[in-house]
């Protein structure tokens, strides 16, 4: 058995992949595409923060009875919950890991698209992500796999 500070360690570094990946190879590849399931993020949410500089007006009350760009969000956030689900009584401490980071990530990126000036402040990276065109910077919460990965740029 994996002892949980590992498990934590490995499921810090696996949600920060996660972001990586996701970010850039699914929300701005596949995003870019129209009529791609993955559209709404660059379509609605890079749209309306490049018209509103960082500002995401869609983050101020969230509706769940409105498929939009932020329930889209918590839509995916939902599926990595469930499909890590069945591995949590083999390596509980990963999982919860997991889970805490993604919590992380909705809280953060939530912030920073109400807060503009807190998202330069606390998340530069992703602040730059969103006001400086091709800017790399594919993580949220912290950019490990930007550093890693060449990615991070100022």
């Amino acid at each position: 058995m994996i002892s949980a500070s590992l498990q934590l360690l490995l499921a810090i570094l696996y949600a920060n992949l996660g972001e990586w990946l996701m970010h850039k190879f699914i929300l701005h590849r596949l995003g870019k595409q129209p009529g791609s399931i993955w559209a709404y993020h660059w379509y609605e949410h890079h749209a309306i923060c490049a018209k509103h500089h960082m500002l995401d007006p869609g983050y101020r009350r969230l509706d769940l009875s409105t498929w939009n760009a932020q329930t889209k969000e918590l839509a995916v956030l939902a599926a990595i919950v469930m499909v890590h689900l069945p591995i949590l009584g083999y390596w509980p401490t990963f999982v919860m890991g997991l889970y805490g980071s993604l919590t992380l990530y909705y809280i953060l990126h939530r912030k920073a698209h109400l807060d503009p000036d807190w998202a330069k402040r606390h998340l530069p990276w992703h602040y730059q992500h969103h006001t400086q065109p091709d800017s790399g910077n594919w993580c949220v919460t912290w950019p490990g796999f930007d550093y890693l990965l060449g990615t991070r740029n100022q």
